[in-house]
C-alpha cells in the first residue's frame, strides 16, 4: 500500500475538469503543488454521494485557505460517469476528478477493494490524501463505514495542525 514519503505512479487516466476529459497519467494530475486527492467506490453511490463529496465541495474555499491548490476526487467509474456526477452535485469547477476506469491506479497504490459480492468489481477504497509536489504527505485511509477519517473535516485538521506547527 502507498504510503506517506511514496511518489503518485505514473498510471493511465482521465482527468475530468471543467473544461473537459484528457488523458493523463495520475502523478500529473496529482503532481504540481499541494493536492488533496480523495477516492469513493463509486459516484452516485448513496455514501459517496450525500456524505464523501458534498464535505469537499462545501469547504473548497477552506482548503485553498489552507495552502491547497487543488483538490482531486478519484473513482474507478469511467469518465463518463464522474462528469455527470460532477455536473449534478455542481462540484465541477471547484473539484476536479480523475477516472481510473479499470481500478488500475487503486490497484497500484494497493487501495483497491473488491467489492464483486455487492456486483461493483474492483473499486478504490474510500480514503483522502494530502500529496506534496506528487509525493504522498498524509494518507487517511476509512476503515470503519461511512466518512470520518477520510472526510474534509480530518483532512482540514491536519492542514490546519501542520500550519501552525
Amino acid at each position: 500500500m502507498i504510503q506517506p514519503g511514496d511518489v503518485i505512479p505514473a498510471i493511465p487516466v482521465k482527468h475530468v475538469t471543467a473544461a473537459g476529459v484528457t488523458d493523463e497519467t495520475a502523478d500529473k494530475v496529482l503532481g504540481g503543488g499541494r493536492v488533496v486527492f480523495f477516492a469513493v467506490p463509486g459516484a452516485f453511490t448513496p455514501t459517496c454521494h450525500a456524505n464523501h463529496l458534498p464535505g469537499f465541495v462545501d469547504n473548497a474555499s477552506k482548503f485553498s485557505a489552507a495552502g491547497v491548490d487543488r483538490i482531486v476526487c478519484g473513482a474507478t467509474n469511467d469518465h463518463h460517469v464522474l462528469k455527470a456526477w460532477a455536473e449534478a452535485t455542481g462540484a465541477l469547477g471547484s473539484i476536479e476528478f480523475l477516472s481510473d476506469g479499470n481500478g488500475a491506479l487503486a490497484k497500484a497504490m494497493g487501495l483497491d477493494k473488491d467489492l464483486s459480492k455487492a456486483g461493483m468489481g474492483t473499486r478504490f477504497s474510500r480514503l483522502a490524501m494530502i500529496i506534496d509536489n506528487g509525493r504522498v504527505e498524509r494518507l487517511f485511509l476509512q476503515e470503519e463505514p461511512g466518512v470520518t477519517t477520510s472526510g474534509a473535516p480530518s483532512v482540514l485538521m491536519a492542514l490546519e495542525t501542520a500550519r501552525s506547527k
